[in-house]
């Protein structure tokens, strides 16, 4: 069926006028059906998101109608149904939740069947990480998209103030569900998990600008579908990024530490689209765009940073015992200190991210996306913080690892 905002949608992309028949015909309706896309096209108009006249009707431009396709635009390219999240009731409900650090059903008064819609729609495009099922109870990390959406609804946005909050109880839960699931079913497993290191392949270079939606990155890399309109080097980061990845798997599931080598590999692997510094420490000074205040380390800093990192590494790793509390600090350590040498020209951030999760992969901490709910948290406590702190994005690496699980584990549990 369709509705208002497919329309409209279609209209701002045209941005010429247009007749009723032309908007019915584009959606591939019937003469019949023509009546129903006239009166969504006069209700856009009478609510000022259309003009009318005799040429047809043609969008008119203002910021909230700029707002209204940038949500739904934003929906697009994550695979978010927006006709889902373009709902009051449930935009009064994200606000609210936005005032509690974890919410139940009792916080809210509304229906229990429409609390639960509410939570299926935020989990399933991970807007929402639930820690309990029996009883619910859940939390919506705040982002800019969703600030919009609560704002684009005429409501203020106010949010609840965080601590360092700490997860290990409910990860380790979750990891013991986790490796008993698994177990039983390792051939769902595999399957599962190349779905999200496909959400990861997009959500992790969105990050770095690379324009191709979720929906086109799963063409390109499950059905070898290159994408239209699309520049070959944007296609090729896509393709590459999967060959270091895919190298990352294998290699940690074998239990191959890191080193130097292999680090040069899988940057030479994801960055092939760009031979002359693949694979290559950098020889000039760089910057990290947008962020005056993130100091990278100097050209002749780098071979000794990097070498004192990788002892750290190896002695950490070839202990004997591994506390998760000891492998979250260490991987948030890690992270920042690798981000912070910034070894190469480019591809640097992208890279830290694959040899973190190698990191956490080998002492059997498995993650493999970063939701979209935590991407722009996770953005702002790595290259987009104004001043390093290891402790805050030890807490985002512990709500991705712990919505991973939460996920993977309900995925496995499915028949």
């Amino acid at each position: 069926m369709v509705t208002q905002y497919d329309v409209f949608e279609y209209m701002y992309k045209k941005d010429i006028p247009l007749a009723a028949h032309d908007v019915a015909k584009a959606f591939k309706k019937s003469y019949a059906s023509y009546q129903t896309i006239y009166i969504l096209l006069i209700k856009l108009t009478e609510q000022g998101f259309l003009s009318k006249d005799k040429h047809g009707f043609l969008v008119l431009r203002s910021k909230r109608n700029d707002l209204t396709y940038d949500i739904i635009n934003y929906c697009v390219s994550n695979q978010i149904n927006y006709n889902d999240l373009l709902d009051e009731k449930l935009v009064k409900f994200i606000n609210k939740a936005f005032l509690k650090k974890r919410f139940t059903a009792n916080d809210f008064d509304i229906g229990i069947k429409r609390f639960m819609k509410n939570v299926e729609i935020l989990a399933k495009y991970g807007l929402l990480i639930i820690f309990s099922r029996k009883p619910l109870e859940a939390i919506i990390p705040y982002n800019s998209f969703l600030g919009n959406l609560v704002k684009y609804f005429g409501h203020k946005v106010l949010v609840a103030k965080y601590k360092e909050d700490e997860y290990f109880d409910d990860i380790k839960r979750e990891l013991k569900k986790f490796r008993n699931l698994v177990s039983k079913n390792l051939q769902k497993y595999k399957d599962v998990s190349k779905d999200y290191e496909i959400k990861f392949i997009h959500h992790s270079l969105s990050i770095e600008g690379n324009p191709i939606t979720l929906p086109d990155t799963i063409k390109l890399l499950k059905k070898h579908i290159v994408p239209k309109d699309l520049d070959l080097e944007s296609v090729q980061e896509v393709q590459n990024y999967q060959k270091s990845i895919d190298k990352m798997i294998k290699d940690a599931e074998e239990k191959s530490p890191l080193n130097k080598g292999a680090i040069l590999n899988y940057h030479y692997l994801a960055m092939q689209h760009r031979p002359e510094i693949a694979g290559k420490i950098r020889k000039r000074a760089v910057h990290i765009e947008g962020n005056p205040d993130y100091k990278v380390a100097r050209v002749d800093e780098i071979e000794k940073k990097l070498v004192n990192l990788m002892n750290k590494y190896e002695t950490f790793t070839n202990k004997k015992r591994h506390a998760l509390k000891e492998i979250l600090e260490f991987a948030a350590y890690f992270h920042n200190e690798f981000q912070y040498i910034h070894p190469f020209e480019d591809g640097n951030s992208r890279t830290t991210r694959l040899i973190t999760f190698h990191l956490l992969r080998i002492l059997n901490v498995p993650v493999f996306d970063i939701p979209l709910g935590l991407l722009e948290e996770y953005v702002f406590s790595t290259k987009g913080a104004k001043k390093r702190n290891d402790k805050k994005l030890n807490q985002i690496i512990q709500l991705i690892i712990l919505s991973n699980l939460k996920t993977i584990n309900e995925k496995l549990m499915e028949k």
